[in-house]
């Protein structure tokens, strides 16, 4: 009897006359985990944990905007024939790289607007979005996309004939790569836990090593999956953005932890010397404790 992962039979389910997309549930139950992981990571190096809050109020818009522009201008012919297809995020998905852009730069100037550090707290949040992103692949294995080319492993996921792309209707099942994402994005959120409590990693390291990891990842994932997309000399589009993360995501942590620590952090105080998460609280602190004078805070 062959071994396979099967499709789900639905991809949502109705309460009361509204219709919810699995997809789209996954992206709100992503979302959450990333702000309380985040939470708790911020208050644990001294910062305050409605900082949080008040970023994802502006990040999370500005990451569904991003990733909405990516995937529009990477996958043109996916874009669904209507007035608004270039909106409808739940028929063809979010660009993870254009929302991640897009989010960041939005949290950075909420970060920096409060006169918090923001290399720490991109450490704090590196973590939690590698979280958001797999659950976030729950979602895609409801849409039946993001899988790779046929195999005949044991955990190879069932495609239904009408979600086979061309060339490929012949095949059964396929590599599970929304799945080889999901565990990966766990296992490098964890080391970066890890790392974070047991070496000596100067902000934003931790945010640079997700940079480098998961587009390393990428490459590996870019290059099993079959699904629709737009190719380059051969090659798949995002096979190059991939590869350019990777190599500027490993020189941006050298640069980090080759440089001497700053004279001044967010608040206008000395920066930490190199040291774990213990020596960081003790920066933020030291922030918090800033007289007038320093950095203006969201109310000025």
């Amino acid at each position: 009897m062959p071994l396979y992962i099967p499709s789900p039979a639905v991809n949502g389910f109705y309460v009361g006359p509204a219709f919810i997309h699995i997809y789209g549930l996954m992206y709100v139950v992503g979302i959450t985990l990333a702000i309380l992981i985040t939470q708790r990571r911020w208050k644990a190096v001294g910062g305050d944990p409605s900082l949080v809050g008040d970023v994802a109020l502006w990040a999370v818009p500005a990451g569904i905007i991003g990733g909405r522009i990516y995937f529009d201008l990477t996958t043109p012919k996916y874009i669904p024939h209507h007035w608004y297809g270039v909106f409808a995020v739940w028929d063809g998905g979010l660009g993870i790289w254009g929302g991640i852009a897009l989010g960041a730069l939005a949290g950075v100037w909420r970060v920096r607007r409060h006169g918090a550090n923001v290399g720490l707290f991109m450490d704090a949040v590196a973590p939690a979005l590698l979280v958001a992103q797999a659950v976030g692949r729950i979602g895609n294995y409801f849409n039946k996309e993001l899988f790779g080319g046929p195999t005949t492993l044991p955990w190879g996921l069932e495609i239904p004939a009408a979600y086979r792309p061309p060339g490929y209707t012949a095949y059964r099942t396929f590599h599970p790569t929304f799945l080889y994402e999901l565990i990966f994005d766990l296992a490098l959120a964890a080391f970066l836990v890890w790392l974070g409590h047991h070496r000596s990693v100067k902000p934003p390291g931790l945010f640079a090593l997700y940079v480098t990891g998961y587009s390393a990842f990428r490459i590996f994932e870019e290059s099993l999956r079959v699904d629709p997309s737009e190719h380059f000399l051969g090659l798949r589009f995002n096979m190059y953005v991939a590869t350019i993360l990777t190599v500027a995501g490993a020189a941006w942590f050298w640069y980090t932890q080759r440089r001497r620590p700053a004279t001044a952090g967010a608040g206008g105080v000395a920066g930490p010397p190199p040291a774990g998460e213990a020596d960081v609280a003790a920066q933020v602190g030291a922030d918090a404790a800033e007289p007038a004078g320093g950095a203006p805070g969201d109310g000025d």
